[in-house]
């Protein structure tokens, strides 16, 4: 009979680069699995640690597959592997994060919602149906709800909600796609929605505060929402009267507001989309893209005076999908602040600083960490050019090819970003604003 130890490899793999919070774990598990492999994985502050034994052939066929199949989302920086004696392990695992050593993982932006997390909230027979928080390994909130590394639940903002029996068996399932999603949630257990007035009385929770907020942005009102980063006004793109109300109570006189439309075949009725420009549109940051206007439309011309490009943006979180569905037409979701100040990120700043400016406040209870706007982006010469970096591609790093001793960069006073260097990688902070 032939030994274990001598006819089976073992192998530790440091991953480095972007793969907490996109599905590596669970795909790393059924991977050593398919291949026959022992051993286990866990997060680590500076990325993931495997350690996978088994015969050659499968050790090979399994790294193989590690580079050309890892989940779309993961940005594999690099491997480093050493071999190791053989201990005869034939199950894998999936262990508790690791603490030790410097913290150097990357994180993940937040992520667009995919096409399966879309399908289940217009579906009434699942049960996120219409619940405005569903997220899966490959969607949902990142970098604006962690507050450390590595990247677990407990080390997010979603820590204060305790997950029901049936989130539970999803997240320890390795067959569902919620295997070890940290932000999960459901109605039953998860972050919930506030209609608010100005004056702080709520007005409805759940489901009916999400039928309201459309009702009075139909109506004309300006809503503030507490989006994925920060709160949002949202206002009736084709109502010219409230889009100059919106302009005399934010302080704002000609800059062009942003867009939100629901599909990039409703956005086509205003702008020329080129397949470039769908394909940024649609894209997992799902970025502000700058679009040549249509001569007529139904955007209002207080939108973006004497303008020949309107700023367009798809619905990127559960939230939007569900408010554009039920209004069926285009809103101005410009950033919730006073002209030149911060985004508001919590309720009691929202209501300090938005009043006066917001006729209803459609909140809820998960904390946003950080703040976090959205990117602007345009297609030059066929490829993508970015002019505002922050959700969707912050705080990924920009990798030099050579080592940099630890420096600070502050930038400039207006639209400022800040960058540290750590060895090979500078880290960009989402765009912070005027100073």
């Amino acid at each position: 009979m032939n030994d274990p130890a001598k006819s089976h490899r073992r192998l530790c793999l440091t991953v480095r680069g972007a793969v907490q919070g996109v599905g590596f774990r669970p795909f790393i598990f059924r991977l050593a699995t398919q291949n026959n492999l022992g051993g286990w994985i866990q997060n680590t502050p500076q990325g993931a640690l495997i350690e996978v034994e088994g015969s050659p052939q499968h050790l090979d066929a399994f790294v193989e597959q590690l580079q050309r199949e890892a989940p779309a989302v993961a940005v594999i920086h690099r491997i480093e592997s050493t071999q190791m004696e053989a201990l005869g392990c034939t199950t894998f695992a999936i262990r508790d994060s690791s603490q030790a050593g410097p913290r150097a993982a990357w994180i993940m932006p937040d992520l667009a919602t995919c096409s399966d997390c879309v399908r289940e909230i217009f579906d009434p027979r699942d049960r996120r149906y219409r619940y405005p928080f569903l997220n899966c390994t490959l969607c949902g909130p990142r970098f604006s709800i962690v507050e450390r590394l590595p990247y677990d639940r407990p080390n997010t903002s979603m820590r204060q909600f305790r997950l029901c029996a049936d989130c539970e068996r999803e997240y320890h399932d390795p067959h569902d796609r919620r295997f070890h999603a940290q932000p999960i949630a459901c109605a039953a257990c998860g972050p919930r929605l506030q209609l608010c007035n100005d004056s702080k009385t709520v007005r409805a929770d759940g489901d009916p505060a999400l039928l309201q907020a459309p009702h009075a942005i139909r109506d004309g009102a300006i809503v503030a929402m507490k989006g994925l980063g920060g709160f949002q006004l949202l206002v009736d793109a084709r109502n010219d009267e409230a889009m100059r109300r919106l302009r005399e109570r934010k302080g704002r006189e000609e800059k062009p507001f942003a867009l939100m439309y629901l599909s990039a075949a409703a956005a086509s009725v205003d702008v020329e989309i080129s397949p470039d420009e769908g394909r940024l549109l649609a894209a997992r940051q799902a970025p502000i893209v700058l679009l040549r206007r249509h001569g007529g439309g139904q955007i209002a011309p207080a939108v973006a005076p004497g303008n020949p490009y309107l700023g367009v943006m798809l619905s990127y979180t559960p939230l939007h999908h569900l408010l554009m569905a039920d209004l069926g037409f285009p809103v101005v979701a410009t950033s919730g602040n006073r002209s030149d100040e911060p985004m508001a990120i919590n309720d009691a700043d929202a209501f300090d600083r938005l009043a006066g400016i917001a006729d209803l406040f459609l909140t809820h209870d998960r904390p946003i960490v950080r703040p976090m706007d959205d990117s602007v982006c345009r297609i030059v010469l066929g490829r993508e050019q970015v002019l505002r970096r922050a959700r969707g591609y912050a705080p990924l790093p920009i990798t030099l090819d050579r080592s940099m001793p630890p420096l600070l960069a502050v930038g400039g006073h207006l639209k400022n970003t800040v960058a540290v260097s750590v060895g090979n990688d500078v880290y960009l902070s989402q765009h912070v604003g005027d100073l």
